[in-house]
């Protein structure tokens, strides 16, 4: 399999990459930059774009246009070609040692954001659900670093993991009004790989990206591993479906914490890999904040 990179700067650690249809760019983030990134396909240009928040965790699109950002010190607007943002809301207000990370929309136009002590990665994390009138929800909570993040509403489900606890969850959802049931375990990785970030395609499947592991897992509604793609990565973060027809994977990557040595011999790590796994995708939620 060809495996292309984007011509932007290596992350130290990318992550949440998510295309947007409507101006057919992907967004995704560096972290520890921090930085918010930009692709366009059809110039190939790759563009840093300003903002004065805090670290961001993750992003999701808008229903209204732009996009939202979960940074530490709360979740903003973005409005990407004015450079502005706007404050919307903090879920953990003062919770200055946590960092927000994995973030995703849902279908009913709620954001759902975990958050993590990266001083101990403790299981003191916990992951919200805002919903469009800013209201604040925990949905689960004694998490370490809250990932996987995605949503079927065909199937009435939502996945989530914690890549400390290298396990994947899945939950009964309902897409009207954005609640979730009880967990139950939907898939494992064995050490040192861990869960990371995850997307699904359009035929229902998700495809999780493993942390350490190199490589990324599609796997079935059933939670079983119906394919594994070898990466040129240690640390894969991310995953995303985009492209004119959904049919490009794009993944982010860490190039962190890898020694001088080891990104010497790795030298696509921090790069967003570009794929063809012969599998369409389909469009990202958006919310309604």
């Amino acid at each position: 399999m060809v495996i292309e990179t984007l011509d932007s700067a290596a992350s130290r650690l990318g992550e949440c990459p998510i295309w947007c249809e409507r101006s057919g760019r992907l967004w995704w983030v560096d972290v520890l930059e921090p930085a918010l990134w930009s692709h366009d396909p059809s110039t190939g240009a790759c563009l840093r774009h300003p903002v004065a928040a805090r670290r961001i965790g993750s992003l999701a699109l808008r229903r209204i246009g732009g996009l939202v950002l979960a940074c530490d010190n709360g979740v903003f607007a973005y409005d990407p070609e004015k450079g502005e943002q706007v404050f919307l809301v903090d879920p953990e207000p003062g919770a200055t040692e946590h960092r927000k990370n994995d973030g995703r929309a849902d279908s009913a136009g709620n954001f759902w954001v975990g958050t993590l002590r990266e001083t101990d990665y403790a299981p003191v994390g916990a992951l919200y659900r805002i919903s469009p009138d800013l209201e604040v929800s925990v949905e689960a909570n004694k998490l370490a670093i809250p990932n996987a993040l995605a949503f079927d509403p065909k199937r009435r489900r939502m996945y989530f993991g914690d890549t400390r606890a290298y396990a994947i969850w899945v939950c009964d959802y309902d897409p009207a009004d954005g609640r979730v049931g009880e967990r139950r375990l939907f898939a494992t990785t064995t050490a040192p790989a861990r869960p990371d970030g995850s997307c699904i395609d359009g035929e229902g499947y998700v495809w999780n990206v493993e942390y350490a592991g190199g490589r990324l897992v599609r796997y079935s509604p059933e939670g079983e591993a119906s394919r594994v793609v070898e990466l040129p990565v240690t640390y894969p973060t991310c995953c995303c479906f985009g492209g004119r027809d959904f049919g490009r994977l794009y993944v982010t990557s860490a190039s962190e914490p890898l020694s001088p040595e080891e990104r010497a011999a790795e030298p696509l790590a921090g790069k967003v890999l570009v794929l063809d796994v012969g599998i369409r995708g389909r469009p990202e939620f958006r919310v309604a904040l």
